[in-house]
């Protein structure tokens, strides 16, 4: 039986885990992947180089060179970002495990997103990307409404302490269909 999964689908010792694939239930985002050219490919791997690099510094040293792609890349702030919109439209039927804490982290990688697309040049945001995320925000929109109360605010907090007025618009919102409850 070595090699075999054992109880929820872990791998046993002797069998290697397959890799993580970013874009897991995020087929928009892989096919604006598949679309991107070179010169872009080439921004966004300098883009996470750097961000890589953030990443190492907050882990001890005996950890910095196994970490050899960042967690948050350009492709997995783009791909969570579908997957919390596809979780909040009807419809989406998973078994997969949602914590309210999970939505709270996929509103901080959509402001990770915003800055990271701030940074990136005109071609990228007018291109592939930027149609890719504003197609995300205008479905987030549709499947949440305003939350002027700040209902949610008790237990979904950005990471960085800034005036409300200077927060995304998907922090002043609320899902309609609650993402954490079907789990």
């Amino acid at each position: 039986m070595t090699g075999s999964t054992g109880h929820g689908g872990r791998a046993r010792r002797g069998k290697k885990r397959a890799p993580y694939d970013v874009f897991w239930a995020a087929p928009e985002t892989k096919a604006a992947w598949d679309e991107l050219t070179e010169p872009v490919r080439e921004v966004i791997a300098r883009c996470d180089a750097q961000r890589l690099e953030v990443e190492r510094a907050r882990v001890a040293p005996h950890l910095r060179e196994k970490l050899t792609a960042p967690v948050y890349s350009v492709a997995d702030r783009f791909a969570s970002w579908e997957r919390l919109v596809r979780r909040m439209e009807p419809g989406w039927s998973s078994d997969d495990f949602y914590p309210i804490s999970a939505y709270d982290n996929d509103l901080d990688s959509r402001d990770g997103l915003q800055d990271v697309m701030s940074a990136l040049p005109p071609e990228v945001h007018d291109g592939v990307l930027g149609k890719l995320l504003e197609r995300l925000d205008a479905r987030f929109c549709a499947a949440s409404v305003p939350d002027p109360e700040r209902s949610l605010r008790p237990w979904v907090r950005p990471a960085q302490d800034r005036p409300e007025a200077e927060l995304g618009e998907w922090w002043k919102r609320k899902p309609v269909r609650i993402p954490w409850d079907d789990a």
